[in-house]
């Protein structure tokens, strides 16, 4: 296995569509997971419903996203996915997103293996010299997996997220290629 899509926990791979649906309309049904997933309201989508959407994604998928499935190191379970944008190509900034699904791996250091494993594929073969994510405030866990990674606070919306009848910031986080360096230089 390439090195380069391992971490200490995890390890990335490509999207297959059958494992992927099954796992994401399990996952969606996790108002739990949903809500740290994503801003918008959850919707609910069959097995069949989410497999065609995956695949429809992966045949228009552009060069400027890289997209993979993460699955735990110990025994290949599938975990959650991340993707990385390359939202501006001339300034090689790019964003992340990640979820995981998996709810008995939520604050065990996957996401933070994950985050970096991501990291250091963004710097040395995407190239890139920026890289952003966004959050909500309601997530004190995702935020500190990110500082552990190595992003920086940069900002936020206020009060753009309305969760359960109560108004929530959305944070903005960035991690420069110079500050990537500096963290691997540091665990050398």
């Amino acid at each position: 296995m390439n090195e380069l899509f391992k971490g200490e926990l995890v390890r990335l791979s490509a999207i297959d569509p059958d494992e992927t649906g099954k796992a994401f309309t399990r996952w969606n049904r996790d108002s739990e997971f949903m809500r740290l997933l994503d801003s918008n309201p959850t919707s609910f989508r069959s097995q069949h419903g989410m497999q065609k959407m995956l695949e429809r994604d992966l045949e228009s998928q552009k060069s400027d996203r890289h997209w993979f499935t993460i699955h735990a190191l110990a025994d290949d379970k599938l975990l959650g996915d991340i993707n990385l944008f390359v939202d501006h190509w001339a300034a090689r900034e790019g964003f992340v997103g990640l979820g995981i699904g998996e709810r008995d791996f939520w604050g065990k250091g996957y996401g933070t293996d994950v985050m970096k494993v991501i990291l250091r594929y963004a710097f040395t073969e995407v190239n890139l010299q920026r890289v952003t994510l966004n959050t909500f405030e309601y997530n004190p866990r995702a935020i500190r997996s990110y500082e552990k990674a190595g992003f920086h606070h940069e900002g936020r919306q206020r009060q753009l997220l309305n969760r359960e009848g109560k108004r929530w910031d959305m944070l903005y986080m960035g991690i420069l290629r110079e500050d990537w360096m500096q963290e691997q230089e540091k665990e050398k």
